[in-house]
């Protein structure tokens, strides 16, 4: 039986996980995932994704802070797996531990590469209006996802999509794939070098990315909207410092002269005017401290908070 180390953090990691270890052709020897962390306004200590899967599943679970120079990588090396297979595991690998698989380690990345190599390639896709992403298979070496590449499957991107619907889509097409692609390399595939002429990087998102900048046009920031849901959201600030998430938007059909960020309608609807004389159709909004409403919802109490002739930064 193939023994493996599975590496993985977030909810995009768990049917990887769980598709190894229904598989009776592999063993799972253990699971690195992140620490628990303090999660929302009552900062309730919170396991991973994965953690509560490996739990479940009664795989023994390592969750070291940082993994280089830790106790918990030489007990890792110590188990000796025949691959190591990563899926959003979140910190980069120390290369003693990429020579101890067997055979190959591997990463299970959710993008074509060698496009939008990092952490954020599925937000990235959205934002930027790809019309296909996909997820590679690829050998694990110490520069940060420029192994050679195993396998790829791609998918189309539907105007519907937002960065949650693909984590959830591109996580079957990930386990699919890795289960694939594990037999093939066991019987002598090898990975083919990236071209590195093609190379894009996804670097995670900042705080700044997350600000709209209405001097964008409409279709832009619709994108933004996209690829930032369901977390961590994008914001947009008034002149006045009040601060609002939009969670959905559309570009409305009217064209405006007014100044880039100007409120234009705040009664059965919230139009703001963009850049390219576009107009946004602001359809699910969140005022700070509040619950995310309908557009509806909103102004049947926001009448001070949100006026025709206000400005967003």
């Amino acid at each position: 039986m193939t023994s493996i180390i599975f590496m993985g953090t977030p909810q995009f990691s768990v049917p990887i996980l769980e598709g190894l270890v229904e598989n009776e052709n592999y063993q799972v020897l253990a699971v690195v995932t992140q620490p628990d962390r303090l999660i929302g306004r009552k900062k309730i200590l919170t396991p991973t994704p994965v953690k509560m899967a490996a739990t479940r599943l009664n795989l023994p679970v390592f969750q070291p802070e940082k993994l280089s120079g830790s106790d918990e990588l030489q007990e890792i090396i110590a188990l000796a797996p025949d691959f190591i297979v990563t899926a959003a595991y979140g910190q980069f690998l120390p290369e003693k531990l990429l020579q101890a698989a067997k055979i190959f380690p591997l990463n299970v990345h959710a993008s074509l590469l060698p496009k939008y190599r990092g952490g954020a390639p599925i937000h990235y896709a959205v934002i930027n209006g790809d019309e296909k992403t996909g997820v590679t298979i690829m050998e694990m070496v110490k520069k940060m996802d420029a192994g050679g590449i195993f396998s790829q499957k791609e998918i189309p991107i539907a105007k519907t999509d937002d960065t949650g619907l693909l984590f959830d889509k591109l996580s079957i097409v990930g386990r699919d794939l890795l289960l694939e692609t594990l037999p093939e390399i066991i019987a002598g595939l090898k990975p083919v070098p990236q071209d590195e002429t093609l190379v894009t990087f996804a670097p995670n998102i900042t705080k700044e990315q997350e600000k709209i900048n209405f001097e964008k046009p409409a279709k832009e920031i619709v994108r933004l909207i996209h690829g930032l849901r369901p977390a961590p959201g994008a914001f947009a600030l008034l002149s006045n410092e009040a601060r609002f998430k939009i969670w959905e938007a559309t570009v409305a059909t009217e064209v405006t002269n007014a100044n880039c960020g100007t409120v234009l309608a705040a009664d059965d609807k919230i139009w703001i005017a963009c850049g390219e004389n576009s107009v946004l159709d602001v359809q699910q909004i969140q005022a700070a401290g509040k619950k995310q409403m309908t557009t509806a919802e909103f102004l049947k109490g926001a009448s001070k908070e949100l006026q025709v002739g206000m400005v967003f930064e």
